[in-house]
């Protein structure tokens, strides 16, 4: 037991400024994904938009799920929230009350995933199982407003260990474990045609993708290679000796692979997400740089105004929020209950991941998973996996006027032409959009249909009333991925029409 304890201290240690850098950099995500999102209220997020709040509850949401942003089916009501959540993060980023803080974004935004599961990524679970397990890390310590309120002085050891640095360190080594044991097709393990066929996707192909598109012996390494790097990389974690050089080269090929991956794909925040979560994995010596030339020379200047600002704030105080933790846990046993619960719902969440998977290892029941969508601890890095989707395309949103025009609304009513795009990407306005689109195509998915088209047809009709359509078809011209470079023939999908809309949405 003494040698396994000492192996896990010297293997889940980590820097306290190091999770101070991760949470700036997690608490800017934040605010970067709100003001995004903030683009599309009244689509994503009202009865007015794509997803209104009966269809979600009638065919998305699992009994245990909830949010509060399905508590309005209002946009206005949306921007209450967001202005909450922006709130929030922004204490987040500046350490002022960092626990709360960090609750209530963690509590916000699964809130706000949960109203939308439609344009949601791989990118969003990770922020959230980030946000989740820095409830119980005290990344508050440097960096901060809070830090400037403590009364004793910074301690000379910067290092940490709990259950909860041991949960964040393995939840970043099952990202890219399970990711490889999900691949387990010949285009990845074998044939290494896999990123032949991610880059053959127009409507997530970027220009630094096609630069190496042309070149398929590259393809074949750079496939395989991703598959050995996701597979093997996360070991390199669990060392115990000469641990922060591991950990920098983890750190250092992690950041250079999602570099990689969003100069050759449109992944919207997921590459910025996974470079966040490997930051808190800096090690001292990299921390102790960091801090000597970068971080302390601008610490120095602007600490006692930044205090004064936040004197002024407080001063009067409109609302005191006191956390009382029941007498009924003594404060000496509160770490002990707090690393044994992190403790069960990391070996959970473990059991969820690997249950995805092909090991020959007893399977969660489903009569446990409650407990993972309640929390939104549910796991699922499939990306690309088990093969990379073939099913290219563009769409073209083929309006009818009552003079019988037919005009594509992509193309702010020019003549409906159904030739490929130069850019399939740019009919994008964001990832959400184009995750949303991809969602669209799926059978399954139908039920949504009417309403993406219904919303369009009214938005068009309100912002071109001299130019007002009487029918609207959303086509998918279907252009499948095909073996060695061969161009595939589109055929025209119709996937919904307006004139077949039900009476009442």
């Amino acid at each position: 037991m003494k040698y396994l304890e000492l192996y896990f201290r010297r293997v889940f240690t980590v820097d306290l400024r190091a999770l101070a850098v991760m949470r700036i950099w997690i608490a800017g995500i934040i605010l970067t994904d709100l003001a995004i999102r903030a683009t599309d209220l009244e689509a994503h997020y009202s009865n007015m938009g794509v997803l209104p709040l009966h269809v979600l509850h009638q065919y998305l949401w699992p009994p245990q799920f909830f949010s509060l942003h399905a508590l309005s089916g209002m946009w206005q009501f949306e921007v209450i929230l967001f202005i909450i959540a922006a709130g929030f993060a922004v204490c987040l980023l500046l350490g002022y009350k960092t626990r709360l803080a960090t609750i209530a974004s963690w509590l916000l935004l699964l809130s706000l995933q949960n109203r939308n599961t439609l344009i949601t990524q791989g990118g969003d679970d990770l922020l959230r199982m980030l946000l989740f397990w820095a409830i119980f890390l005290p990344w508050g310590r440097y960096y901060s407003y809070d830090a400037t309120q403590r009364k004793h002085p910074p301690l000379a050891d910067t290092s940490y260990f709990s259950a909860a640095t041991v949960a964040y360190i393995l939840q970043v080594c099952l990202v890219y474990f399970c990711t490889a044991l999900l691949k387990n097709s010949p285009e990845w393990r074998t044939e290494g045609t896999a990123l032949y066929y991610a880059l053959s996707l127009d409507q997530i192909l970027m220009p630094g993708g096609r630069l190496i598109y042309p070149y398929p012996d590259l393809l074949h390494a750079l496939t395989i290679t991703t598959y050995y790097v996701e597979l093997l990389l996360p070991f390199l974690l669990l060392i115990p000796f000469y641990n922060s050089f591991f950990r920098m080269v983890t750190v250092v090929v992690l950041v250079g692979f999602h570099i990689g991956i969003s100069l050759t794909l449109f992944v919207g925040l997921f590459y910025l997400i996974n470079i966040a979560s490997v930051a808190g994995l800096l090690p001292r010596s990299v921390m102790d740089w960091l801090d000597r030339r970068l971080l302390a020379s601008f610490r120095r200047p602007y600490t006692g105004h930044f205090k004064r600002i936040f004197q002024q704030i407080r001063r009067p105080p409109l609302i005191s929020i006191q956390v009382r933790v029941s007498s009924t846990v003594p404060r000496h046993l509160l770490p002990q209950f707090q690393n044994g619960f992190v403790s069960v719902v990391l070996l959970y969440c473990i059991w969820w991941n690997l249950s995805g998977t092909n090991l020959n290892i007893p399977k969660l029941p489903d009569s446990s998973r409650w407990f993972g969508y309640l929390l939104r601890l549910d796991q699922h890095w499939g990306m690309f996996a088990p093969v990379v989707f073939k099913d290219d395309g563009w769409y073209v949103l083929e309006g009818h006027t009552a003079s019988g025009k037919a005009i594509d609304l992509n193309h702010e009513g020019e003549a409906a032409n159904y030739a490929k795009p130069a850019s399939v990407v740019s009919l994008f306005k964001n990832d959400r959009w184009r995750k949303y689109s991809e969602n669209y195509l799926f059978v399954r998915n139908a039920y949504m249909r009417p309403y993406y088209c219904n919303y369009l047809v009214r938005r068009w009709n309100e912002a071109h009333p001299q130019q007002p359509i009487k029918q609207l078809n959303v086509i998918y011209m279907k252009e499948p991925s095909l073996p060695d470079y061969q161009v595939a023939t589109p055929t025209r999908e119709v996937l919904c029409s307006c004139a077949n809309l039900p009476e009442q949405l």
